[in-house]
């Protein structure tokens, strides 16, 4: 298995509970963040989302796909969700949100395995590549953010 380790920011002119009740709405992503291509509900969890379990399909410009099942397992509105991933990607991710005077900081940390054979046999040949696509996607996605929030994407990384 190949592990991945990425950390990704979003600078948006908008305030933290905006970005939060976007980012939240997993069914929704579909409509604005160019890279998902489906998103469903499989179980909602308790009032606070916590035991929530997602499907999502996720399509990289490179032209391959992964989907995967994550499971919330914290949710501390509107600072920090977290939860852990099955299927083609296995692992953990964590959004933090932070905000100061209008602009909100959107931080994802994500820590995977790829379990799909030919991902593994070709990870030492296509790493760069599948790194590429996560930062595309990614970027994106603070793209599509700011575009449903109506606000300026101050940055991206």
């Amino acid at each position: 298995m190949a592990r991945y380790r990425f950390l990704t920011a979003w600078l948006l002119e908008a305030p933290r509970q905006d970005c939060w009740d976007v980012l939240a709405d997993v069914i929704d992503w579909p409509q604005w963040w160019p890279g998902v291509q489906s998103a469903e509900q499989i179980a909602p969890g308790d009032p606070r989302r916590v035991g929530s379990v997602h499907r999502v399909r996720w399509r990289a410009r490179a032209g391959y796909s992964v989907e995967l099942e994550f499971v919330v397992d914290e949710v501390r509105e509107p600072v920090l969700m977290s939860g852990r991933s099955a299927g083609e990607l296995q692992g953990t991710g964590t959004w933090r949100l932070m905000e100061h005077e209008g602009v909100t900081a959107v931080l994802y940390e994500w820590d995977v395995h790829t379990t799909p054979a030919w991902m593994n046999a070709l990870a030492p040949v296509l790493r760069p590549v599948f790194t590429r696509s996560h930062d595309r996607v990614m970027r994106e996605g603070g793209e599509g953010l700011a575009r449903r929030l109506g606000v300026e994407l101050l940055a991206a990384s």
